[in-house]
């Protein structure tokens, strides 16, 4: 800002009556001191009130003193100030109206004669006018600030932020896996994922749609269809009926309403068929380190079908209670649903800690005795490329039979994920299943297995390409243990051998719009 040097005194009709370009000069060199002391006489009306001495401190960056006493004398010092302006205000409103009958464009023109170098690029200057008193400098260089900060448009803000919490997506899931028994039906046996074997199979593809919920927008939803062999058992149960209409709702996934409520730190409300809080592992392998799920996975829900609500109880600890159909969303055993509750604890930044209990019955006889306890403890370590989690899974029930005898399942992995460099990334997974009784997997069996992958990632824009190369190793024992091999003994015998290898190729594309 240049210097404005002070002008000879002049009558005020010699003032009315002068050249344009004289008379705005004459406005800029006159209104800008009476707008600084106009402004600093209404801040200070706008922060000198009782209740808001630490704001009026800081604006005038000093240590806080008794406000009546300060108050007082900078109002009567202000009030004094602003009344021998008064005068000067008049002429200057009369002279602003009649400079306001002059065209801008006379103005303009004036401008760009007396400083052709202005059509290019204002010159600014660094160091504030000489003229200008420190609280004036402290003006013009907060107000120099926020010009230099880029505003974003309100409503294009707004815009983003409602696009932000709609987003759409899909993905197609293709796996080979090559079973060196060369089983003749060309299945996994006992598995619910990944069943089929020695062929190219379609094992998920999805579409969906999902809204977040937040404090401006409280409601959410999500809305997914799905297709493939993962979708074709995963969901029902061995020992209990289908729910009825089960054929069409296993090509659902995620159906569900939430609501935040604004209730202390924020209460949210979901309905539906909702993601499962029991499990490490998802049923989407895309979502997953390895390709394969492990045995623990396949026999707890993937997706439950009630309502469920959670809490953040602190920072560090959050609850979830829920209210569900049954253990298995496609399946009916009875009318009386089951009962499930979770707590998630950050001990420190890179652990996590999560409790989950279920109970309710799973059979037809629903008294309390025959109920099913079911018990999943995780706990999951995290740093920088690094990932090592353990699942701890216990289950057990009376079953309703001659002698009501107890059924017990204990399951556990240990899986590692290293990200090794950019889109390479390799897992290890040892696992191990007991189903003492038969009553999860149909054959009293113990299951111990390995599984070690290499993934290659390619994302681009909003797509995600990943590659797999896995192999898996299970072996299997009991009196209903193993798993298929070659060709059938008899018409309705399978041939069975304790173990099993596996090599799998999978190809996952998805993609979302957020």
């Amino acid at each position: 800002m240049k210097s404005l040097a002070p002008l000879p005194p002049r009558s005020t009709f010699e003032i009315l009556a002068a050249p344009p370009q004289v008379l705005e000069k004459f406005l800029l060199r006159v209104l800008i001191p009476f707008l600084y002391r106009t402004y600093d006489f209404l801040m200070h009306r706008t922060v000198a009130f009782r209740g808001n001495e630490l704001a009026l401190c800081a604006r005038q960056r000093r240590s806080p003193v008794p406000l009546t006493l300060r108050s007082r004398a900078f109002s009567a010092r202000e009030i004094r100030a602003f009344q021998n302006s008064g005068r000067l205000f008049q002429i200057s409103l009369a002279a602003l109206l009649c400079a306001g009958m002059v065209p801008d464009r006379l103005l303009a023109d004036e401008n760009e004669t007396n400083n052709p170098s202005a059509q290019a690029a204002p010159a600014k200057s660094d160091s504030p006018s000489p003229g200008m008193t420190e609280r004036e400098r402290m003006i013009l260089h907060h107000a120099e600030q926020l010009d230099a900060v880029p505003q974003e448009p309100q409503s294009q803000a707004a815009s983003q932020q409602a696009q932000t919490r709609w987003h759409y997506g899909g993905f197609a899931d293709l796996g080979y896996l090559l079973d060196f028994n060369h089983p003749s039906n060309h299945l996994f046996r006992n598995r619910g994922t990944t069943r089929r074997v020695n062929e190219l199979d379609l094992n998920m593809a999805a579409i969906y749609l999902t809204k977040d919920v937040s404090d401006k927008s409280r409601w959410g939803m999500e809305l997914e269809a799905q297709a493939g062999e993962d979708s074709k058992i995963f969901g029902f149960s061995a020992t209990a009926p289908n729910l009825g209409g089960a054929n069409w709702l296993r090509q659902i996934g995620k159906a569900d309403v939430s609501y935040l409520a604004p209730a202390g730190k924020g209460l949210t409300l979901q309905g539906g068929i909702f993601n499962s809080l029991i499990g490490y592992d998802s049923l989407y392998a895309k979502d997953n380190f390895e390709y394969t799920r492990p045995w623990g996975a396949d026999y707890t829900p993937y997706l439950m079908l009630g309502v469920n609500a959670s809490y953040p109880l602190t920072e560090k600890l959050s609850a979830t209670v829920c209210l569900i159909s049954g253990y298995w969303h496609l399946a009916h055993a009875n009318n009386v649903p089951s009962i499930c509750g979770q707590l998630s604890y950050e001990a420190t930044e890179r652990l996590t800690l999560k409790e989950t209990l279920l109970y309710g019955p799973h059979q037809a006889d629903t008294a309390l005795e025959f109920w099913r306890f079911f018990s999943d403890s995780i706990a999951e370590w995290k740093q920088n490329s690094v990932t090592v989690a353990f699942e701890y899974q216990l289950g057990t029930e009376k079953v309703a039979v001659a002698g009501n005898p107890r059924a017990l399942w204990m399951a556990a992995q240990l899986p590692v994920h290293w990200t090794v460099r950019g889109p390479w990334s390799v897992t290890i997974r040892p696992e191990f299943a007991w189903d003492r009784d038969g009553r999860w997997t149909g054959f009293a069996q113990t299951i111990k297995a390995v599984t070690s992958t290499l993934e290659y990632r390619i994302p681009y824009r909003w797509t995600n390409t990943i590659a797999r190369l896995e192999y898996r190793f299970d072996d299997s024992r009991g009196k209903g243990g193993g798993f298929f091999r070659g060709a059938e003994i008899s018409p309705g015998v399978d041939s069975l051998t304790p173990s099993q290898h596996l090599l799998i190729f999978g190809l996952i594309f998805a993609f979302d719009s957020h």
